[in-house]
């Protein structure tokens, strides 16, 4: 039986060298995989078409071998299953987010993956500024390049909320309509439920038609619930508003009008001019911002009814006609020292390029003339309207 074993032991040693040798040999190739792998992962990856960074959308609910394969079609990985391979080895297969990507120009991909979990998304932001009208809002999205699809007609005046908006690549511009007008309901809801007893509008709308015209009137925060103060006691005194963005809108309907206002426009009843119709025009004539709903739905208790640019910036604001005159006066004066000329002296119930019914005027400019218009914010004399009565500090016709 000893015999039998002999062989067994002498055989022994060269099985255990063979085994070693398999193994250094495995070794060597595993050491060799790893530091191709290594290399691999953190190695330049390939170049970018405009040599800067390639833009990589995933969309939602997509898997690894999809991300892996719209990577490799845009040109940011080389091998699918390379990349497979090393999101799932370092576990990021589980991490790994949706969106749209700027991948730089020769990304590892270590980098990649790290952008991928990191979720370091591109973000498209679109702005409708406070003021501006649906059909610029309507231009604003028409350039906006990352959106898709046409905005059929444009929407209803002050249906828009003014904000800005995160948008992403391939959203319909009408979807964006949409959020912005769902937001323009909700926040309108939300300040008339907030509203003052001392507001003059009588519904949401009529709130939006005032808070409109506000907007136009002043780009300074500040002032805007002194200047709906001011439209609030002339809607209350029966006086028309006499507001100049109202005789534009009903020119242009939200475009720029780009010069002065002749004095054939300024005659002419579009159904906005403030200076002819009583009472608020049939539609708001911009999207308003909340600054200055709230202060058309909680406006200050003054007794201001006139207000004129005071050079700063800002306005004067005025009780009376008088002082409203010698505010007018004061911007004149300003007005022709900024063009070098020398200051006129304003007759007492006199308003350059006012015409009025409440005081004698200079006389109008012949033809059809643009008229040199009163600052942005500006209110010429007050014309009472025919079915109500003059405040007594309202001087008469």
């Amino acid at each position: 039986m000893a015999s039998g074993g002999t062989p067994v032991a002498k055989n022994r040693p060269g099985l255990i060298a063979a085994l070693l040798a398999a193994s250094a040999t495995f070794s060597l190739f595993l050491i060799a995989g790893l530091a191709w792998a290594w290399s691999v992962y953190y190695s330049p990856g390939p170049p970018a078409q405009n040599d800067e960074s390639t833009i990589v959308a995933l969309p939602s609910g997509s898997g690894v071998s999809a991300i892996a394969a719209r990577l490799k079609n845009a040109g940011v990985i080389r091998s699918v299953d390379m990349f497979k391979a090393a999101a799932t080895l370092t576990g990021a297969d589980r991490r790994l987010r949706a969106g749209e990507y700027e991948v730089p120009s020769r990304a590892s991909l270590k980098t990649v993956i790290g952008l991928l979990t990191d979720g370091r998304v591109v973000r498209h932001f679109v702005t409708i500024p406070e003021g501006w009208s649906s059909a610029q809002a309507v231009d604003i999205l028409n350039r906006e390049a990352v959106l898709t699809g046409t905005i059929e007609e444009i929407p209803e005046e002050g249906s828009l909320w003014a904000e800005t908006y995160e948008v992403t690549r391939g959203e319909p511009r009408q979807a964006v309509i949409d959020r912005m007008q769902r937001a323009a309901e909700e926040n309108l809801a939300e300040l008339w439920a907030r509203r003052s007893p001392n507001t003059v509008v009588r519904s949401p709308e009529e709130a939006v038609i005032l808070a409109s015209i506000v907007e136009k009137e002043t780009g300074v925060g500040a002032e805007r619930p002194r200047v709906a103060a001011v439209f609030s006691n002339r809607i209350r005194l029966g006086m028309r508003l006499e507001s100049d963005p109202t005789i534009i809108y009903g020119i242009t309907k939200g475009r720029p009008l780009g010069r002065g206002i002749r004095r054939s426009e300024l005659e002419r009843d579009t159904g906005y001019n403030t200076y002819l119709i009583d009472g608020l025009p049939p539609t708001p004539i911009a999207n308003p911002g909340r600054q200055s709903l709230e202060a058309v739905l909680n406006p200050p208790r003054t007794d201001d009814l006139f207000f004129v640019a005071d050079g700063t910036g800002g306005h004067a604001f005025a009780r009376t006609y008088d002082e409203h005159l010698r505010n007018v006066a004061r911007w004149r004066a300003i007005e022709a020292r900024a063009a070098g000329e020398t200051p006129e002296t304003v007759p007492p119930g006199v308003v350059p390029n006012a015409p009025t019914t409440a005081a004698p005027a200079t006389p109008a400019p012949t033809g059809d003339a643009v008229i040199t218009m009163q600052p942005p914010g500006s209110l010429r004399p007050a014309t009472p309207a025919r079915t109500t009565v003059p405040s007594p500090t309202t001087p008469q016709a």
